[in-house]
């Protein structure tokens, strides 16, 4: 505003604020409503496996393909389904986050406010690196972890295989 202009009584400032405000809301709600029911499919780098994952990176589908995954060991399979699962929910995260950047930015009738504060971890999920995910650890750590734990649960009087 040029000092010599007169200023905009702050009732039509806060009007527009307001009006700002529930447009940016709107605008999150359809972008919330839009990827509720997105997915997307990724294929393995040596093409034995594809996975689906859903908006907050949550495993939807698994293809084995072909019949390259027959004559491989368990754990290049293993690792051919999380390498495949990684890569997914890296491209959803990364899909998701261009979507909301834009609502996070300054508005121009108060950009002393500055944009919508977007909860990452609400609208990526812990599949993304909210707490207890484990996504510091590597896929091997993470498999390594999977496979002990199986091996637990295989004992009598667990959910793995044993009998109760």
């Amino acid at each position: 505003m040029n000092p010599g202009e007169p200023r905009e009584p702050m009732e039509q400032r806060i009007a527009k604020a307001i009006a700002e405000l529930q447009a940016v809301e709107a605008a999150v709600a359809r972008a919330e409503e839009d990827l509720r029911d997105s997915s997307l499919t990724v294929r393995s780098r040596d093409r034995a496996v594809e996975v689906t994952v859903g908006p907050q990176g949550e495993l939807t589908g698994l293809r084995f393909l072909d019949s390259r995954y027959r004559n491989m060991p368990a754990a290049q399979l293993a690792a051919s389904v999380l390498e495949a699962a990684d890569q997914a929910r890296a491209e959803m995260a990364y899909r998701v986050r261009e979507i909301f950047e834009p609502l996070t930015r300054p508005t121009g009738v108060a950009p002393e406010f500055g944009g919508f504060d977007v909860d990452w971890d609400r609208v990526l999920g812990p599949a993304y690196g909210g707490e207890g995910s484990g996504r510091d650890r590597s896929a091997s750590d993470r498999l390594r972890d999977e496979i002990h734990d199986d091996s637990d649960d295989t004992r009598p009087g667990t959910r793995g295989g044993g009998r109760r």
